[in-house]
């Protein structure tokens, strides 16, 4: 048996041991029971065991200079303006439902103005922002609740609806769920850079969902349902490592000014951190930001079985900027949510 195989077969087992017969007969009838597939030949990107750096930065609101922060954390990771110079950014926030007032749902729209500001400032030829909300179809309704289509107004900033995007299709390079392609938005095929842009939240089905889980919106509604429905069915924690596999994205700024604890990503409750976390690596950033959560990432499955994207081991970050103990706050976990039973990190 393999290495892929063996991730996999790890990662089915860890499924089956948190949900009840119930809840994995019903799951599996919606596909996440893993199949033994052949091997691959992949090269990780980054490397084998290299070390990552993941950035926090401290931020008390959304109306403190947040571009100046993110200029900051790219030059901490080494992110030099010749790499960006003439190069198109799609920014790819987290814009999931239309609820007006309630910044723990979506990134906030001044991260997002941040963000193109400090790519500009860093001589980015073009910034794009991209999204394809999982469950309205409206996505102006969507921007216009979530405060994000004023700013896209005021600074003139293109936005591409991924929901309605031609497609096209490549191979599933990762071949965790049993999905033999997926089909990608033709906007990707533009651009130079792919940022994830989360909101730090906790998750009904995938513990977390961070930098990783929110390139689901990538996907497009029209070839794919709402709210995803045919990823769903493929299995959620799979489905992540196959997008990130195949899509490979150069970046993450997660908002986790304001966050979301409890019945995450839609219903759950509002929890300050006052944070940015920001990396090229995604699988370090998301498993520096669930040690801020309270969260151990070795405990959640998509994380787990994320090695050949990159390290969550914490001797393998290098941390620059702040601490996590610095922003640590415990996110609430609801044992009566399978997927968050057990991933609570020791308090010393």
């Amino acid at each position: 048996m393999n290495r892929r195989q063996v991730q996999k077969k790890n990662l089915a087992q860890r499924l089956v041991s948190r949900w009840t017969r119930r809840e994995f007969l019903l799951t599996s009838l919606a596909g996440i029971s893993l199949g033994v597939v052949g091997s691959l030949l992949w090269k990780p990107r980054f490397g084998k065991r290299q070390q990552t750096r993941t950035f926090i930065a401290k931020a008390s609101d959304y109306h403190i200079d947040i571009s100046a922060l993110i200029v900051a954390g790219l030059l901490e990771l080494q992110v030099a303006p010749q790499e960006l110079k003439g190069k198109i950014v799609l920014l790819k926030p987290n814009i999931v439902e239309p609820h007006a007032g309630f910044e723990h749902i979506n990134t906030h729209p001044l991260i997002i103005r941040g963000a193109v500001e400090a790519f500009m400032r860093l001589g980015a030829a073009e910034v794009i922002v991209a999204e394809g909300p999982g469950h309205c179809h409206d996505t102006l309704f969507v921007l216009d609740e979530s405060g994000l289509s004023d700013v896209l107004r005021e600074d003139r900033i293109k936005f591409v609806d991924l929901n309605y995007a031609e497609g096209y299709t490549v191979s599933n390079l990762g071949r965790f769920s049993s999905l033999k392609s997926l089909t990608f938005p033709e906007t990707l095929r533009r651009v130079d850079w792919i940022v994830s842009m989360p909101k730090l939240k906790t998750h009904h089905w995938s513990g977390v969902t961070l930098a990783m889980k929110n390139l689901f919106g990538l996907m497009p509604g029209m070839y794919y349902g709402w709210p995803k429905n045919v990823l769903h069915f493929a299995g959620i924690p799979n489905v992540i490592l196959d997008i990130n596999t195949t899509i490979r994205p150069h970046f993450a700024i997660v908002d986790a000014i304001v966050g979301m604890e409890g019945d995450g990503p839609i219903m759950g409750s509002p929890r300050r951190v006052g944070a940015l976390v920001m990396g090229r690596n995604l699988p370090s950033v998301d498993a520096t930001c669930a040690r801020i959560m309270g969260v151990n990432p070795q405990r959640v499955d998509y994380l787990a079985a994320a090695e050949s994207l990159g390290p969550i081991a914490e001797g393998q970050i290098i941390q620059v900027g702040e601490t996590i103990a610095s922003a640590r706050t415990n996110f609430q976990l609801l044992d009566h949510i399978p997927a968050q039973r057990g991933l609570r990190l020791p308090v010393f």
